[in-house]
């Protein structure tokens, strides 16, 4: 694996973010259409692939981590504007990320 610097960590703009909206693309076997609220640096729409791990009315007010500054990325069903953290491995599936619980959303996480 490569190794980064302090510098090229401190690139990577990660906030606390609130799903404030849910959409379940019928069409998606993997995908969710999630718009964040990230405090004061506003909303973003974010295509994740967690339909198979969470039920859409789970997610609802989750505060998650996302990454703020991913460049936009076209896909089929609109632009993702960035990326919600979660672990994952093939045997137990995905678990997002989420802050403890008196984080707001537009917090910085570093």
């Amino acid at each position: 694996m490569d190794e980064i610097t302090i510098d090229d960590f401190f690139k990577i703009d990660l906030r606390v973010a609130k799903i404030v909206e849910v959409s379940d693309l019928e069409e998606a076997d993997k995908l969710v259409r999630l718009k964040l609220d990230i405090g004061n640096l506003g909303t973003k729409t974010v295509f994740a692939g967690i339909k198979k791990y969470y039920d859409s009315e789970n997610l609802l007010n989750k505060m998650v981590v996302c990454v703020n500054n991913l460049k936009p990325r076209e896909m089929r069903f609109g632009t993702s504007e960035g990326m919600i953290l979660a672990a994952s491995d093939e045997e137990s599936g995905v678990y997002l990320i989420s802050p403890d619980m008196n984080a707001t959303p537009g917090m910085r996480v570093s």
